[in-house]
């Protein structure tokens, strides 16, 4: 048996995403069907749709859904029809990574975010008789439906508002796992954010709960200073005006440096500036999505300074997510302030309006 779904679809290569009604097959035994509230844009999408890491079309993305379990296959325990969940990244659940409770690190990790290969059938999406890639990050939520498993679904508490959790999955966890999970801060430690779209943000509110000071953040957007200063910055500095943000660290911070730093722009000047920003025995975080050539004095390194890689904020969804969301409930996560909501037919205003700053995460609802 298969449904009729609504979905964006993206045909080629820097091309608009077409709204289209797709077949979708049932779930396999091991598999779920997730009707979708909401789902998030993430800049993963965007990159992708210009044709990062060679993503087969035509293919429907999404990969920071939400939505109400609709059926289950016969091995599925987890959750039952009519259970809220929220969908993050896919995970084997067996290499020696997931098995140590670090799934963003996944052997399988690439193949199962890019390939786009259906776990039991292939592709799972069809037009026409055409077949339509889906699987992205084990889910392809830019639908009305999507096809998940138990490990990138994560049941949530049916009192939330469904149409707001998607981007827990990826941007927001992605943000706050990097001082969460990885940094693990002592109060009263300095951090520097380069960057105050989603993943900026989202590191901002877990820096304030951790209690880190100074907490510094840098953006060209003098809005987005704004909002940090809001959720709990203590500094901002305006990158479109310095032109010497690591001087300008050094002097808020007694020439010592910032104990830790976090990159997400992918700009390798902006890394360089995150890293020459250190403290002694500092480290610079980079999550902006990889793919530059960087270098460092390394004169710095001799100094116990540490460059470290971070994908999805080295969460476990089913342990992280929860955490994130007694935050929120406590009023010391807010991140729906950064929410903007659209119709799955303005998907492409949603992305343009997202890549050109006027909003910082936009959240399609079906």
């Amino acid at each position: 048996m298969s449904h009729k779904i609504s979905a964006a679809v993206l045909r080629n290569l820097s091309s608009p995403f077409l709204p289209e009604s797709l077949r979708l097959e049932d779930p396999g035994d091991d598999e779920i069907l997730v009707k979708i509230a909401g789902t998030g844009i993430c800049h993963t999408d965007i990159k992708v749709s210009g044709g990062y890491a060679g993503v087969p079309l035509p293919v429907v993305l999404g990969h920071e859904g939400a939505g109400v379990v609709a059926q289950v296959g016969k091995h599925v325990t987890s959750v039952v029809p009519g259970d809220h969940v929220l969908l993050t990244f896919d995970s084997c659940g067996k290499c020696p990574q997931c098995s140590t409770q670090h799934p963003a690190y996944c052997d399988e990790g690439q193949r199962l975010s890019f390939a786009c290969q259906h776990s039991e059938k292939g592709a799972s999406l069809a037009s026409s008789g055409e077949l339509v890639n889906g699987n992205f990050f084990g889910q392809s939520s830019f639908a009305s439906h999507a096809v998940t498993n138990e490990r990138n679904t994560v049941k949530v508490d049916k009192s939330l508002p469904l149409e707001i959790l998607g981007p827990l999955g990826c941007g927001f966890q992605t943000g706050a796992g990097v001082v969460l999970n990885v940094l693990q801060p002592s109060a009263g430690q300095s951090f520097a954010i380069f960057g105050a779209g989603n993943v900026g943000l989202s590191a901002v509110m877990a820096a304030a709960i951790a209690g880190m000071d100074p907490l510094i953040v840098l953006d060209v957007n003098p809005h987005r200073l704004e909002i940090a200063r809001t959720l709990g910055a203590s500094h901002t500095i305006d990158l479109g005006k310095e032109t010497d943000p690591v001087k300008l660290i050094q002097q808020i911070t007694n020439k010592a440096g910032v104990n830790y730093s976090l990159d997400t722009t992918n700009k390798s000047e902006v890394i360089r500036q995150a890293f020459e920003s250190l403290a002694n025995r500092g480290t610079c975080i980079h999550s902006g999505g990889g793919g530059k050539d960087l270098t460092f004095p390394g004169s710095l390194l001799l100094h116990g300074r540490t460059v470290q890689g971070v994908i999805q904020g080295d969460s476990d969804p089913q342990v992280f997510i929860p955490q994130l969301l007694n935050y929120y409930g406590d009023g010391k996560f807010p991140f729906d302030k950064l929410l903007s909501f659209y119709p799955l037919a303005d998907i492409n205003r949603a992305v343009a309006e997202m890549v050109s700053g006027q909003v910082i995460k936009p959240v399609l609802l079906m």
